[in-house]
């Protein structure tokens, strides 16, 4: 596995291996559920690159930049055993050698709702470092696949909407989202719970199944209401929601009445345990 951290080196590398690559973007701190979207790239195309970089320009002032785990040792590792050619991991200076002025404005209509309403400029940032290491992978060989996760449901639209609007020779690839044993996202700030908060996450999760499935009861109740009474049980475990609520899979619009079909939607939810955001989703 070679590890690269300035872009030159990363299209030299990329010349030395003819083909499209598959590439996996991570921020690093590597779980089971990155595993999975890198084993899932590695049939996808002639070289697997992985990146690793945090990047700040999607974090909000008072968010995690600085303390969000850096595990570089045990992330090389697990990349190289799970078959990994290429480690792109810029610094900073690398990725951004000057301020970045120019930047990658996403559809308000998809962005600025649910994370975008609670995270202003979050897409923007995601956009733009996304947009910069597309053309720093698919540059020379004009195209190849990318593997995103469905737990950043929305990221994952983000993108893809992106990627079409920019006709972008890239193909979009969605891994479904890794679970522990009792139900919870994998997720990279899962290790900032404690041990009662651990045992405590599924609560987020189970209060998706249970919204989704009162979505399609016989007789249910207004979708409102149903979203309503479900931060209010959520709240009532003890979490500070931001959102739970059901969304056409297609836009990410709320469904009407008639539209609202099972194999259509997607249950969304963002909320605070203690000191950590949790989000997650559920497609039905």
């Amino acid at each position: 596995m070679q590890i690269t951290r300035t872009l030159p080196e990363l299209r030299a590398a990329l010349a030395a291996r003819p083909g499209r690559p598959a590439f996996v973007p991570t921020m690093g701190n590597l779980h089971d559920g990155h595993i999975a979207l890198v084993r899932q790239a590695r049939p996808l195309g002639d070289t697997l690159v992985t990146s690793i970089f945090v990047n700040r320009l999607q974090f909000l002032p008072h968010e995690d930049f600085d303390s969000y785990p850096r595990t570089w040792d045990a992330d090389c590792a697990r990349l190289e055993a799970a078959g990994c050619d290429i480690v792109f991991a810029p610094r900073e200076t690398d990725l951004y050698p000057e301020p970045q002025t120019f930047k990658v404005q996403p559809d308000a209509q998809l962005a600025d709702m649910l994370e975008g309403h609670f995270r202003p400029g979050f897409f923007t940032g995601v956009c733009t470092v996304v947009m910069k290491l597309f053309s720093a992978v698919f540059f020379a060989s004009g195209g190849g696949t990318a593997v995103f996760g469905k737990k950043d449901y929305q990221q994952l639209m983000v993108i893809r909407h992106m990627v079409r609007q920019f006709a972008l020779p890239v193909d979009i690839v969605a891994g479904d989202t890794a679970r522990a044993a009792d139900g919870l996202a994998l997720s990279s700030r899962n290790g900032y719970l404690s041990e009662a908060e651990r045992a405590q996450a599924v609560q987020l999760s189970q209060a998706l199944k249970a919204l989704a499935q009162a979505t399609l009861a016989p007789g249910a109740a207004p979708l409102p209401d149903l979203e309503q009474q479900a931060m209010a049980q959520l709240t009532q475990q003890g979490w500070t929601p931001d959102y739970l609520t059901v969304r056409r899979r297609s836009d990410l619009q709320p469904p009407t009445p008639g539209d609202a079909a099972a194999g259509t939607l997607v249950a969304l939810g963002a909320a605070r345990l203690g000191g950590t955001r949790l989000i997650d989703n559920l497609e039905f």
